[in-house]
């Protein structure tokens, strides 16, 4: 929380000299942004007896409408993470909790991976009486979210993993989502500083996409609902578009 509030701070403080400073030049016509952003989440719902902390990076775009603020975009992002909670090999160890292959003892580590991908609407509500851009950031939207987990065999030696029957263990689950972001962003008034920093919800209610598991020797039909909640910063380069529609500012 310390270093949130540092960074809010930090914004805060600096709109307010940057406005002043440049405020002749102004960044208050139409803009389209293009994003990319880091952030990382905790899971809840299904998904947190699956998987733990994860982590995303992303890239996207946007336009912001002039006078009222009104902001509409898509955007991506991969997730990654290494705190894999469900034990889907074990069936393979043995009862010191190992996995054996022709050459010994196997090298074989579980991780989590995904994707997800959105549209979004939201609104800029301006703080700042000389930077309109500077300010709380809103947005909702809908989306697609993909997990799974990632079984990766270092040496390539478990028969059991080799090929399509990876597939019976991975887990891969997706579906739809919807999405919630409330934050600070600031576009400077000279265009060099650009960012935002804010708090993610998502909701996605996926299922199992495989048509069996083979360590539970069952098809999984469960309908889930995963959740992530985090903390998400980035950058933005803006091309803003003047009232002359052939004057392009970036």
């Amino acid at each position: 929380m310390r270093i949130l509030f540092t960074f809010l701070t930090f914004f805060f403080f600096y709109s307010q000299v940057d406005a002043q400073q440049y405020e002749k030049r102004g960044n208050e016509s139409n803009v389209l942004l293009a994003n990319i952003y880091y952030g990382a989440f905790v899971p809840g719902g299904d998904l947190k007896d699956r998987f733990g902390t994860s982590f995303d990076i992303g890239v996207g775009a946007e336009y912001m409408l002039a006078k009222s603020n009104f902001l509409f975009g898509a955007g991506g992002s991969i997730i990654f993470g290494n705190e894999v909670k469900e034990d889907v090999l074990a069936n393979l160890r043995n009862s010191n909790g190992e996995i054996l292959s022709s050459g010994g003892l196997s090298n074989v580590t579980l991780r989590e991976r995904g994707y997800q991908a959105r549209v979004y609407g939201g609104k800029l509500f301006g703080i700042h009486p000389r930077n309109k851009r500077s300010g709380i950031r809103v947005v909702v939207g809908v989306g697609f979210l993909q997990h799974k987990i990632r079984v990766q065999d270092n040496g390539n030696t478990v028969t059991q993993l080799f090929g399509e029957y990876v597939k019976g263990y991975d887990r891969l689950s997706n579906g739809l989502s919807v999405h919630q972001y409330i934050g600070y962003q600031l576009l400077s008034k000279n265009r060099l500083i650009n960012i935002h920093a804010g708090f993610e919800f998502t909701q996605a209610f996926t299922k199992n996409r495989r048509s069996y598991n083979w360590d539970t020797m069952s098809r999984d039909d469960t309908k889930k609902t995963d959740l992530l909640s985090g903390f998400s910063i980035g950058w933005a380069l803006p091309f803003y578009v003047g009232e002359d529609e052939e004057t392009i500012f970036y």
